[in-house]
């Protein structure tokens, strides 16, 4: 589990493809954010739950994940290329503080940079999204965007033809993310808040019948 907070960047050192297997090998330059990470643990990459794949005294400072094709097609991590930043959170421990909201690391799907408005120090992304994914996104609700913990600061019409949302990214978010580098057109990955979602499979499968007690039984 994570919560939103990106502590450190990355960069991008390779992406291989292997179409026949369906799947590709990222290498990052990952520096102190593996400080103390095992093989099998877990980094979110720009919001991506990857388990690493070298002890840390293997490769010091470098992250190797393998991305199967549900990622590749469900993100937008199957686009990056040497030399993009990426953000990086290492998974939460019962100790921290949850300074941001409930993220899995399980991306829903991507969205569109749509619009990116500065404001002095700070700036509004409009982000456009699947109607799949609308119907989770409520204006002051918590989104997760490229593993970035945001709170929703106006959303479309329930109705219209086309859905997005809004958020305002204050400056030091931008300066210790890549949030600050998006332009109109790109991808990025959206994880909706977890609750949602799971209220809405409560209210789509009623609950089991109750067993019968023993003093119901014939």
């Amino acid at each position: 589990m994570f919560t939103g907070i990106v502590t450190h960047l990355g960069t991008v050192v390779a992406l291989e493809h292997d179409a026949a297997a369906d799947t590709a090998l990222l290498t990052l330059d990952a520096g102190r954010a593996l400080d103390g990470l095992p093989a099998g643990g877990s980094l979110a990459v720009d919001g991506v739950c990857l388990t690493a794949l070298d002890e840390p005294t293997e490769r010091p400072g470098v992250f190797r994940a393998d991305l199967m094709g549900q990622t590749l097609r469900m993100t937008s991590l199957g686009d990056r290329a040497p030399g993009d930043r990426v953000n990086l959170e290492r998974c939460l421990r019962p100790t921290d503080h949850l300074d941001g909201h409930v993220v899995q690391g399980h991306v829903d799907g991507t969205g569109e940079v749509l619009a990116v408005t500065p404001h002095g120090a700070w700036t509004t992304l409009r982000i456009g999204l699947p109607a799949r994914l609308a119907r989770y996104v409520p204006a002051q609700g918590a989104i997760a965007l490229q593993g970035v913990s945001l709170t929703v600061t106006a959303v479309s019409d329930p109705g219209a033809a086309a859905h997005w949302f809004e958020i305002g990214i204050i400056p030091a978010t931008l300066e210790a993310t890549t949030l600050g580098a998006l332009r109109p057109g790109d991808r990025v990955n959206l994880e909706t808040d977890v609750l949602a979602r799971y209220a809405e499979r409560l209210a789509l499968i009623p609950s089991a019948p109750a067993a019968p007690t023993e003093e119901a039984r014939p």
